[in-house]
């Protein structure tokens, strides 16, 4: 799987293959989309005749039925198969998700796709999956950014083999590109505020699919690849960090 991917959330169903394809000529090699963005007819559309990493994902109404979810995601994207195939979220409180798991499995043994892995969830969570299916994801997407480092997350991952994705990697805005911090590393390089941010979640190890909506944007956060931070700006990027800076729900209590 590419390190650096192209997220599509909130991209139109009606622009999603224009902007896809954008990305795909400037180099971009990993599409991520998910069957609640309502977009995978476009990106679909924008992917044909390429070869590149394809993500989607089970939205939560689902749970009982993925099987059925894939086959409708795969015929949105006009593909047999997807690479990666994620439960977008655990919902506890509707305690499905080692059922849609299981369907999953079963989905991966079908060749319908490569991977399976999960969305915003936690090590208990995962630590049910595995227990009884006996199957690791390979992939937690969660919420990631320099204010809200996971780093518990990310350390679990690590123990087991899970590669971590970081959604929302530069903070939705929000700010961040304007902290001192980002914006004097970025000074000093040369570089833009978004790249320096990028270039942390690399340096880190992590998967990041930034969103773009546009052809600036998106050449922007590529040549995220080409910046290396120094470590003493990396470790004032790993200041930032907030338990209090989630932006998203919080997968305990999403419903």
């Amino acid at each position: 799987m590419p390190q650096l991917g192209m997220g599509t959330w909130q991209i139109p169903d009606t622009q999603a293959a224009a902007i896809v394809r954008q990305g795909i000529d400037l180099g971009y090699r990993l599409i991520d989309t998910a069957a609640i963005y309502g977009n995978e007819r476009g990106v679909g559309d924008g992917i044909k005749a390429t070869d590149v990493w394809v993500t989607t994902k089970l939205w939560n109404d689902r749970q009982q039925d993925a099987a059925a979810a894939l086959d409708e995601s795969l015929a949105l994207l006009g593909v047999e198969t997807v690479d990666l195939y994620l439960i977008h979220w655990p919902l506890p409180a509707a305690d499905h998700y080692v059922e849609a798991w299981r369907a999953m499995i079963a989905a991966r043994k079908a060749g319908k796709t490569r991977s399976i892995g999960v969305s915003n969830f936690l090590p208990q969570h995962i630590d049910r999956l595995i227990a009884e299916t006996g199957v690791v994801p390979a992939v937690n997407q969660i919420e990631l950014h320099p204010r809200f480092q996971q780093r518990e997350a990310r350390a679990y991952h690590e123990e087991h083999g899970i590669v971590t994705q970081s959604w929302s990697p530069i903070g939705q805005g929000k700010g961040l590109l304007e902290d001192p911090a980002i914006a004097g590393i970025a000074k000093a390089h040369g570089r833009s505020a978004a790249q320096v941010v990028i270039a942390w979640h690399l340096t880190k190890g992590l998967s990041v699919i930034p969103k773009a909506s546009g052809e600036a944007h998106l050449a922007d956060n590529l040549a995220a690849t080409g910046l290396t931070l120094s470590d003493d700006d990396t470790a004032a990027i790993d200041a930032m960090d907030d338990p209090a800076g989630r932006l998203g729900p919080d997968p305990r209590t999403m419903e």
